[in-house]
């Protein structure tokens, strides 16, 4: 197998796991109020997304930033939190379509958070001084890219049959989407371990 093909599949598979149930809660949260037609927009903050992780962890390889395994285990349920309620208080808002900046911003700063979490993982997996981690780095961030538009691909599909077939309304599905993500990330923020030290 390729060096290309392995640095891919991490960044596939760092998705694509049992415990990255947090990841998909935010890509689900983040693409809930959107639609197919709305693909640009999904795209951009997908993008936001795999950006901040890409330079988190670029920043993290070259020892600029790191940051506590604890620390990001704490932050990233209060941006998924943030991201929920804020769905939770604009549905049926008109104007909704214009508040993608808000969202925007904490898509780029999951990704960041996320992207230095992932950083420990990364260096521990590819060896070698700063330089010779950028290419596997930027091969891993293609696959993580990937793996996040067919995340978004798939919570736009599963909103169309629950809309179309199921008939809910989009503000309902909207609701019951970001009450889950609220429901199992406040009890995340509250068991987390910051709050022992």
């Amino acid at each position: 197998m390729s060096d290309f093909w392995i640095n891919f599949t991490i960044g596939l598979q760092h998705l694509w796991n049992i415990h990255a149930y947090i990841d998909i809660l935010f890509l689900l949260a983040l693409t809930v109020p959107y639609e197919f037609k709305a693909w640009k927009r999904i795209l951009i903050l997908v993008s936001l997304f795999t950006a901040g992780h890409t330079l988190a962890l670029m920043l993290s390889v070259f020892n600029v930033i790191t940051v506590k395994a604890n620390i990001v285990a704490f932050i990233i349920p209060i941006l998924l939190l943030m991201v929920a309620l804020f769905n939770i208080i604009a549905t049926g808002k008109s104007g909704k379509k214009d508040t993608i900046t808000f969202i925007a911003i904490l898509a780029s700063l999951f990704g960041i958070i996320h992207g230095l979490g992932f950083s420990n993982y990364f260096n521990h997996i590819v060896s070698g001084k700063p330089t010779d981690k950028l290419l596997p780095l930027f091969e891993s961030a293609l696959g993580f890219g990937v793996a996040q538009i067919a995340v978004a691909i798939l919570a736009l599909l599963l909103a169309y049959v629950v809309q179309t077939l199921l008939k809910f309304t989009k503000r309902d599905w909207i609701l019951i989407v970001s009450s889950v993500v609220v429901g199992v990330v406040i009890p995340m923020i509250i068991q987390n371990e910051i709050w022992n030290k």
